[in-house]
Order: structure tokens, then sequence, then C-alpha cells
């Protein structure tokens, strides 16, 4: 999409923006303009049309709405508009905005699409092309599932044309020069003779105008900021210490609060004695709240110090109070028809392929895992009789919004969320129950805004982890290939848990508990993939790749079991298979990269191949591993993916780094277990992730053969796992179908 087409005066296009004495620019993105709320209370030289660019005489802001938990997105997000605006992004300020319906993420739900990423039909591009609708009418402001620079590419560069545009525009009318005849550059326009006029001394002009919307974005070839190498506009408040995150907000006149929640989630409080926890220092009040009770005190420490002094009495929640008793569970339901899910690939006759013998079969196992990131849970909430005010880091503003409503008994547009920076996520901040507690607090100190912080202990226990999942793996080899497939994976629906939370559960088949395995793009006779669903259990929610951080190991290990029997080479029966383009190009690549087909890498060594696409993205790797008198030692990791089109190489690389030593981390260690229905895991040293002398030199290569533009948060993780289980298996021929890998082997 290269053009807008005329708009309404009185519409607004993605969104919108109150502007002081200023204009504001956007772009035209969805078919049917949003009422824009802000039309009928405009004062003279006020614009409010869309939300990424906001002009006024003191200085030039861009809106960048999707979430900032260290991936990037605000400075990926200004880059976009900055490119068309002709402005320098390290001299504009950079605000998320105040959230709203418009912003809603058009990609996020792409995924949802029943086709796999590879299939270019027509009727699943034409499906693909409609999944903004439901975007749009569940107003699904939300970052997640890698969808930032996929949803922001075209809009958020035509916001910054339209500004552009219109700014000429208004040029040309104070000068009398055809705008054809001007040129723009550093935040002004430039006029032919060279004299310049900026972009705040026009602003009052453009205000009063019609915006400019027939525009063309620059084509790649005449980008002066994407694509090349750049710093991230955060970096130096970063290193500095002068990013405000949500744990360091502090607004005038608050009080400190904490929560002990059942440690069983979901259950209730059956009674309470807060007599010791009253009596000590700086302790206001003891409130009980949904599922536990809070305390507010003068500080942090002292509440936290009095939520230990509770005495409480819990009951128990809906679901199985083991580990043994959940897994008990999910071995019920895989192959049990009674709860069979989906099933979207299912070619060639396996049932009958099966049946003629020589089979293999063979049973994995994925763990709940927490989300752990640095910040805990935190959130400051003021609640009056006609506002309810909330700073918070959070994926999910409007959801933050509503379910605030709710609960005050507030109107919706009467609740102000204001997003802030987080100290990482990984899906945690899809979450909003600490805000819930914190709205609870609030009303009772009505007009006194509290601060609540989870402790490190109420964050990991109280986390809704990754699923756990169990499969079973049949298969069969023929003449030296791959024949049969089939593979069958049990966990409880994410989308009826988390998706629940937030508005209600979604109707029908979960794809989530196979993607990252039914939508590979490899060629087998007999291939079959199935869902099924088992019981609700321990509430769930969506962690780092989604689907794909666990099936990714699933079916890639597999996959590599039945290429071993076969005795083919793991990466030149991969290739073969694979029957898609880009995708084989990133296989030939990590080959070239890692020297594949060079000499043998001699006793106790071995590496390992892994391939996923998820998020659209593939991604090859191969590990080098040592298998030393200690244990294993992770030598060396080949990334290979492709976005389509790499707007920020560098970045790019740091999301694939990330991805892969989460990925690793996760694989050998990490796993969330249940006794008497709490998490045991409640800090690092029990949920210990890579050290850094484990971490092992890692290669990326960005390929661009792909007709799309991808995100790269997520995709470097899921082949991480399989490629670390299939190197272990090539230094020792120990075959490891369940993690954390150090059940069953040693690291150093």
């Amino acid at each position: 999409m290269s053009r807008i087409g005329k708009i309404a005066r009185r519409t607004f296009l993605i969104g919108s923006a109150a502007i002081v004495g200023g204009v504001a620019f956007g772009a035209y993105y969805v078919n049917k303009a949003i009422p824009n709320p802000l039309l009928d209370d405009l004062k003279d030289g006020e614009a409010a049309i869309t939300p990424y660019v906001k002009i006024d005489q003191t200085g030039i802001t861009l809106i960048t709405p999707r979430a900032d938990k260290g991936q990037g997105s605000y400075s990926i997000q200004a880059m976009m508009i900055a490119e068309e605006l002709d402005v320098d992004p390290t001299k504009v300020t950079l605000t998320p905005g105040m959230p709203g319906p418009a912003y809603y993420n058009g990609a996020v739900m792409d995924e949802g699409a029943p086709f796999p990423a590879y299939d270019e039909s027509w009727i699943a591009e034409r499906v693909r092309g409609m999944m903004f609708i439901p975007a749009k009418l569940m107003e699904m402001q939300m970052t997640g599932g890698s969808s930032t620079v996929k949803d922001g590419f075209v809009k958020m560069r035509l916001a910054g044309a339209v500004a552009r545009e219109t700014l000429k525009q208004a040029a040309a009318q104070r000068t009398g020069i055809a705008r054809a005849s001007l040129q723009t550059a550093d935040g002004h326009v430039v006029l032919p003779d060279g004299s310049t006029i900026a972009y705040t001394d026009l602003a009052a002009d453009a205000a009063k105008m019609d915006p400019v919307t027939d525009v063309k974005l620059r084509p790649e070839t005449e980008w002066k900021l994407l694509g090349k190498k750049m710093d991230r506009l955060d970096m130096a408040d970063k290193v500095t210490g002068q990013t405000v995150y949500g744990i360091d907000m502090a607004v005038d006149g608050m009080v400190y609060a904490t929560v002990r929640a059942n440690p069983g989630i979901g259950g209730d409080v059956l009674s309470y004695d807060d007599s010791a926890a009253r009596s000590l220092r700086g302790v206001q009040q003891i409130v009980p709240i949904s599922h536990g009770i809070g305390v507010i005190a003068d500080n942090t420490w002292y509440a936290f110090r009095a939520a230990e002094a509770l005495e409480i009495e819990w009951g128990a929640p809906n679901y199985p109070a083991t580990t043994e008793e959940i897994f008990a569970e999910l071995e019920a339901t895989v192959d049990n028809e009674d709860r069979f899910d989906h099933r979207q690939r299912n070619d060639g006759d396996v049932d009958a392929a099966l049946e003629a013998g020589d089979v293999i079969e063979v049973d994995y196992r994925i763990p709940f895992v927490a989300h752990a990131p640095m910040e805990p849970m935190n959130a400051i909430v003021q609640v009056t009789d006609d506002a309810c005010h909330i700073w918070t880091g959070t994926q999910i503003p409007l959801f933050v919004r509503n379910h605030a409503a709710d609960i005050t008994g507030l109107e919706r547009d009467q609740v102000y969320v204001y997003v802030l920076p987080m100290g990482g996520s990984f899906g945690h901040k899809l979450e909003d129950t600490h805000v819930q507690q914190a709205v609870e607090l609030a009303m009772a100190v009505k007009g006194t805004p509290v601060k609540l912080t989870w402790s490190r202990e109420e964050d990991m226990t109280h986390d809704y982890p990754r699923p756990a999942a169990v499969a079973k793996a049949r298969g069969q080899v023929k003449d030296g290939k791959v024949e049969t497939f089939d593979l069958s994976v049990a966990q409880s629906s994410l989308m009826t848990s988390w998706f629940g939370r937030l508005m209600g559960p979604l109707p029908g088949p979960d794809a989530t508990i196979t993607t990252g395995s039914w939508d590979q793009p490899f060629e087998i006779p007999n291939y079959r993939v199935t869902g099924y669903r088992a019981p609700d259990m321990v509430p769930i929610s969506s962690w780092r790749s989604v689907g794909a951080s666990g099936n990714g190991f699933l079916h890639d290990s597999f996959l590599d079991e039945l290429i071993h029997a076969a005795g083919a080479d793991p990466l030149a029966e991969r290739i073969r298979l694979c029957m898609h383009e880009p995708s084989r190009k990133v296989l030939e690549a990590v080959k070239e990269m890692s020297g594949w087909d060079g000499p043998s890498m001699g006793e106790n060594r071995g590496r390992g191949v892994a391939f996923c696409m998820s998020f659209g993205v593939p991604c090859a790797q191969v590990i080098e591993v040592t298998n030393t008198e200690g244990g294993i030692k992770i030598d060396k990791v080949y990334s290979a993916v492709d976005v389509g089109t790499v707007l920020d190489p560098v970045n790019l690389e740091a999301q694939v780094f990330g991805g892969v030593i989460f990925g690793l981390a996760h694989a050998m260690n990490c796993e969330t277990t249940y006794e008497n229905h709490a998490a045991q895991q409640d800090n690092y040293h029990v949920f210990e992730g890579m050290r850094l002398f484990q971490t092992p030199e890692i290669e990326v290569q960005a390929l661009t053969n792909g007709d799309k533009i991808r995100g790269v948060g997520e995709p470097g993780l899921p082949p991480a796992a399989p490629a670390l289980a299939n190197a272990i298996f090539a230094a020792t021929g120990q075959r490891i179908r369940e993690m954390p890998f150090n059940k069953h082997i040693k690291f150093v």
C-alpha cells in the first residue's frame, strides 16, 4: 500500500491526540473511520486527526503506542515515522500517548488465521487481510506476537508522509511556491532558494487546513534511517539510569502497598488474623481484596514485612494440587478422542502407514515455566469519585482501563492509563491482576495514590506460566527418508485461560496447542499434527513465542529422531523436505555459516540443527557442544532468520541473541512445579537462567527473501531447545525428550 485516499475533515484515521495550539498528523489505514471524540471540543488552532505526529510551537512529538518492554519498540516506531517526516529522531519527544480504541493492533491476530504462514494462496491471503476486523472490533491495543513492526510498517510511515506533505502545503500557501517545488530536511521545509521554514513555525497554519493525504511512500532505496545501523533512541537514558520504569514511578502524596494472594491462584481467603501485621511500624491499613489481603504502609519495605506477618487460611482453587496430578491429566488427554480439539495438518494416510508396522514411537514433556522478568509487577492507582488514574507498564492498556472501570463503577472515559517503560515482560505484562488489586486498594483510600509492588516471591508464585504439555509422537522411515510423521499434543487452552481473563474465552478450537508444529513448511508423505485440549487447570498465559516455544521442541526433536533413524544427514534431509523457498534458503544459510559439511568435530563434540517457523519468520539454528568431564558445554550458536525486510539490523541481531539465550536457559534449567496448588519456585536461585560463563558465542545472519515485513522479537527462541537437544545427542548418544534438560544431564 503506497497511497491513501482523501479523508473527511470530521473523521480521524488511526486514533486521536489533543494538541493545544498545534497540529496532529497520521494515516488512514482502515476502510471505516473511527469517530474522533476530540473534534467536538477543538479550539482555534487545534487539530486532532491521528495520534502519531504532534507539532506545535514548542517542538515535535512522535506518539509510539506499542509498549516498550526492552525490545526497542519506541525506537523503531519513531524511526518509521521519522523516515517519512524528515526529522532527526534524536531531536523529538517520544511518548506512548493515551490509550484508545483507535490504537488497535491490526496485525496481532494474523496468527489466528487457519493457514500456515508459508501458504500464500489467494484464500489464505484474503483471510489474513480480514484479521484486522476482529482486532478492531475488540479494541486490541496490544503489544505482542512480534507484531509492532508488522502492524506499523505502512501506517506509521504514512503518518510521517501525510504530516510532511501537509506542512509543505502550509509553506506553499505562505510563500506562494508550489508544494511540488518544496523539499524537507531535518524538521524544516526547504524552499528552492535554500532558505528554510521550521515545522514548528508552520504548525498553526497546518492546523487550519485539511491534511494532504494523496501521498507516496519513499522506496527502500531512498531510506535514510530504516535499514541502516542505528542506535536505540532510549539507550543513553537506560545506561545512565534516567529511564523511569513503572517501579521507579512516583506521584505526590502516594502511599505504598503490597499484597498476599492465595498461593493457589483463584482460591479464596477463608479467614485471616492481621493483629501482628497491624502492630508493625509504618502500617496504615489492612485491606481484604479479591483472593487475598493487601497492606498499605508508609513505604514498600514496611508493606512487605506486614504482609509476611499476616496469618491467612486459604481455600483451595479449582485445579489439581500437584504437578504429578496435572501431568496425569495431560497424559489422559493426549490421543483421547473425547478431548480432540483440532487437526490442521493431515497429509497422506497416517493411519494406514502406521498400521504397516515398523513404527518409531516416543513421548515428550514440556513443563510450566514462569516469565520471571527483572521488574516485578507494580502499579500506581488513584481513585476519586469521578476519575481513576493508573500509572503502570502494560502491554494491554485498554483492557487495564476496562477492568478498572468495571471495579470502580466509573465510565471507561473516566479511567486514564499512563503507560510506562517495562523492565522486561516476556508476556508477563499481558496480565493486569496486579492493577486490579491496586484499584481495589485505592478505593479503600479514595483520593490518595497507592503504589502497589509485588515482592519477588509474589511475582514468581503468582505468575500465569507457559502451559505444560505432553506429546506422543509416532513415525516411520523408508529408503533413507522420513515417510510418516504423527504428533499429538495435549495441553490446557491458553486462549480460554489468558484471553478469558481479558474479556472472556474465545469460542472454538485453540490453535496455540499446536502452533509451531502443525504449520511447519515440510512435505512429508504422511504428516499429521493433532491438538487435544486438557481441562482448565493452573491458569496459564502467553510466554515468549507462545505455542511455538514448546511445539518447536516437540516437532523438531521428533523430526531429528526420524532423520537419524533413516540414516540421513540431519540438515540435508530438512532441506530436502522443505517446500518453502525462503525457509529452504534459511536452512542453506545456517549450513554454510556453521561449516556443516566440513571436517568431523571429533570425540566428545557434537552439533545439532533445528528449524521452526513462528510468526511467519523461518529460523534455523546450529548449536555446537562439547561433552566435558563436568557436563555439557555450549560452544557456539549459528542462527539464520528471514524477516522479509530488515529495518534495524543492530536490534534484529540483539533480539535473536536474546531469543537464543532465553530459549537455551529455560531448556537447560527452568520449570515451575506445584505442591498443594502453589508454585514452588519463588525466586531466581531456584529458577536459574543461563549464567554468563555458560553463554555461547552467537552468530546471526538475516536474510530478506520473504516478501512481507515481519517481527523478530520471538522467532529466535523456538529452535534453540531442539537444536541443543539434537547437539547433545550428537555428542553423547543420549536423547532428551523432556525439559528442563538438567533433569537428565549436567551443564558447565
